[in-house]
C-alpha cells in the first residue's frame, strides 16, 4: 500500500474519468493507494477543494498560499488558523519560496513564509514547503522562525543531500516525486539514495510531473508507485520496504493513525 503524500486532486482533468471523481479515486485505489494529500495553493480554492474530498476517508488536504501565486489573497495567521479547524486538514502549505518562477519578488515571499510558519506553530500543524533556488533562504527562515518546533516536509525535493540533511536536522522529511524517474535527474537519484528511511516520503504532485514513461502525460496519485518503485531500485531496497516506511512516515507527520 502507498501514501501520495503530495497531489492536487482539484487540479485534475475529470475528463478523463466520465467528469466521475469517485471513478479517479478508484482509479487511485486499484494501484494500492491508500491515502493522499490533497494540497492548498489558495485561500480563493480552498472551499471548493475541501467540498470536493471532505466525504472521502482516504483524502486528507492542507491550508495555504502557493509562493508562485502573486496575484492573490494575502493570508495572515488568524486566517490560516481557522482553516486548519477543519477536520481533513493535515498541515499548513504549501508555502515556501521559489526565486526560479519568481526571482524579482524574494521580499513579499519571504513575508508570506514566515506567516505560514507562525501559523503552523499557531495551530500546532506541520508545514508543507516548496523550494526552488532559493536554498539559504528557506533553511535560514525555518530557523530563524523555529518551524523545528512542528516539522514538515520539503516537497517534490530536487536540491542536493546537504540541503536535504540541513532540514532533516531541522524535523523535516524529504519528499520525492516521478523527477527521480527522469533521465537527466542523476542529481535527485544521488540525493534520494542518501535521505534516511525513516525522514523519506514519496509523492505525484499530479496532475503534474507524471513519472516515467508516463512523462508528459496528466498524473494522478496511482502513479506513486513508480516512484516507490525507483526508490527501491536505486537504493537497493524492497518495494515493500519503501512502502511501508513512506506511508508509516507520512502517517506520524500528518498525526494520522
Amino acid at each position: 500500500m502507498f501514501f501520495d503524500s503530495h497531489c492536487h486532486l482539484d487540479r485534475i482533468d475529470l475528463s478523463d474519468y466520465d467528469d466521475d471523481f469517485d471513478l479517479l479515486l478508484s482509479t487511485i485505489e486499484a494501484e494500492g493507494v491508500m491515502r493522499m494529500v490533497c494540497i492548498g495553493v489558495t485561500l480563493e480554492s480552498f472551499d471548493d477543494m475541501y467540498r470536493l474530498i471532505e466525504n472521502y476517508e482516504q483524502v486528507y488536504c492542507t491550508a495555504g498560499v502557493h509562493p508562485d501565486y502573486e496575484d492573490t489573497t494575502e493570508p495572515d495567521v488568524e486566517r490560516l488558523c481557522e482553516l486548519a479547524q477543519r477536520e481533513r486538514v493535515v498541515a499548513i502549505g504549501e508555502t515556501g519560496l521559489d526565486y526560479f518562477h519568481q526571482p524579482e519578488s524574494p521580499d513579499w515571499q519571504r513575508r508570506r513564509f514566515v506567516t505560514h510558519i507562525e501559523a503552523a506553530r499557531e495551530c500546532g500543524l506541520p508545514l508543507v514547503v516548496h523550494t526552488r533556488a532559493a536554498r539559504e533562504d528557506t533553511l535560514d527562515l525555518l530557523r530563524r522562525h523555529d518551524a523545528k518546533e512542528v516539522g514538515g516536509v520539503l516537497h517534490c525535493f530536487t536540491e542536493d543531500w546537504e540541503m536535504a540533511r540541513a532540514a532533516i536536522e531541522l524535523g523535516f522529511y524529504i519528499s520525492i516525486s516521478g523527477i527521480v524517474t527522469f533521465q537527466q535527474a542523476q542529481n535527485v537519484r544521488d540525493m534520494a539514495r542518501q535521505v534516511p528511511l525513516e525522514r523519506l516520503l514519496i509523492e505525484t504532485d499530479s496532475p503534474w510531473l507524471s513519472p516515467a514513461p508516463f512523462r508528459g502525460k496528466p498524473n494522478h496519485p496511482g502513479r506513486v508507485r513508480l516512484v516507490a518503485e525507483k526508490l527501491a531500485e536505486i537504493r537497493g531496497e524492497s518495494i515493500d520496504t519503501i512502502a511501508s516506511a513512506t506511508v508509516a512516515n507520512a502517517n506520524r507527520l500528518f498525526g494520522l493513525d
